[in-house]
């Protein structure tokens, strides 16, 4: 069994005015960072926010009388999960999420609030795949597939065609993979409009599923990634077949190209992006020659990213990027030292944030003391400029916290 565009185009037909019809934006900014013509298409603008939303509710629609009253039941950590279980609630359509024990809270709660019957169990997610599996025959539910299923991928390919309107000549478009259902609707959709066009899948190293499945790799999925939306070890079979004949290629990046495309994303372009969702942006910061010089068509393809994590991956950028760093300075243990430090630093143009002073537990001896200091900075040359104005006055001093002034750490 295979998806064709005009299961796409039904679909598409099927869920107008049920979903919403996300823009394509130009990334200005990040373009002239990349080198490229950077285009993003806004799914974190779905109602649960991310695509899921499309081949749920494609899905849901389609059940007969008597699966829609006993109700469905779907195995998702998180986006598929909201997708099901909003469009089940707004279709009058009981549902049970099984999600594993590890789900984020805020993805577990935004759940329930759909009216979902949530059960958690399972401390992978194969474990719950199988739990929801057993539940749903139990029960007599029917089982809505996160990826494999042709539904679904007829739902996620409605992306593809709303890409051919909105960005025909796209040189390439590059899309996350977790179990191919996102990349195979839009694959199919796309290449029967323009087969010159290239699609391009991302995944995340720990996570190289697909990667491995389309070149007879052994499977070493496993760890933890902030890409948790795409971290799939068993990649769909009718997915497989799909990539291995509409994709080009599938490319892997690491765990500081996501956070660098969830950070950029959200001071450069202001969109909110969880690291699946910016995944394909990481790809354009790992693999950047790629790209180079050609218009390229993106999928921001989930926005749902815990808030505490997200102020995380930002503070995490501006230590990398050299705009907070964290001094540690060696002063004599006597009146004003600190006072003059502060002054050295002011001078320098720097904001002092936070100041450690370490007395007892540093290995500088018994008349010197260690002050950590964390200070606001413009950029990496201007940390070196404080490093050295501090030496100029007579303090020795280190950057513990960036990688990039004096070999970094």
């Amino acid at each position: 069994m295979t998806v064709t565009l005009e299961d796409i185009s039904k679909a598409a037909e099927g869920i107008a005015g049920e979903i919403v019809r996300t823009p394509v934006v130009p990334a200005a900014r990040l373009s002239e960072t990349l080198g490229c013509d950077l285009h993003l298409k806004l799914e974190n603008l779905q109602y649960t926010g991310s695509f899921k939303d499309r081949g749920a509710c494609w899905k849901l629609l389609n059940l007969g009388a008597e699966q829609s009253h006993k109700g469905v039941i779907a195995m998702s950590a998180g986006n598929h999960a909201q997708g099901v279980a909003y469009h089940a609630n707004r279709l009058g359509i009981p549902a049970t999420i099984v999600m594993p024990e590890f789900a984020p809270f805020s993805k577990v709660e935004r759940t329930r609030s759909y009216g979902a019957r949530v059960v958690q169990t399972g401390e992978t997610i194969d474990a719950s795949a199988q739990a929801a599996r057993e539940i749903g025959e139990a029960e007599d539910l029917t089982f809505v597939h996160p990826y494999d299923d042709p539904l679904i991928i007829a739902g996620q390919g409605t992306i593809g065609l709303e890409l051919t309107r909105d960005i025909a000549d796209a040189d390439c478009v590059v899309v996350p993979i977790g179990g191919g259902g996102l990349i195979s609707g839009i694959a199919t959709a796309i290449k029967a409009f323009n087969p010159a066009t290239e699609i391009i899948g991302v995944e995340t190293e720990l996570f190289p599923s697909m990667y491995q499945a389309v070149n007879d790799q052994p499977a070493t999925s496993g760890g933890t990634t902030l890409a948790d939306g795409i971290a799939v070890k068993s990649p769909g079979k009718l997915t497989r077949a799909i990539i291995e004949n509409l994709v080009s290629e599938i490319l892997l990046v690491d765990e500081g190209s996501l956070e660098t495309a969830v950070h950029y994303l959200v001071e450069r372009q202001k969109i909110v992006a969880e690291g699946a969702g910016a995944a394909g942006v990481a790809a354009l910061f790992a693999h950047p020659e790629r790209f180079q010089g050609r218009k390229v068509a993106s999928i921001i393809c989930g926005g749902n990213i815990d808030v505490r994590l997200l102020s995380g991956v930002l503070a995490r950028g501006l230590i990398r990027d050299g705009r907070v760093v964290r001094l540690r300075i060696e002063i004599i243990d006597q009146p004003r030292q600190l006072a003059k430090l502060s002054e050295v630093i002011g001078a320098a143009g720097g904001n002092i944030i936070e100041v450690y002073h370490q007395r007892l537990f540093a290995d500088v001896p018994a008349k010197r003391a260690d002050v950590d200091v964390v200070v606001e900075t413009r950029n990496i040359e201007h940390v070196q400029e404080i490093i050295s104005a501090l030496a100029n006055a007579g303090f020795q001093s280190r950057a513990l916290s960036t990688r990039s002034v004096d070999g970094g750490i």
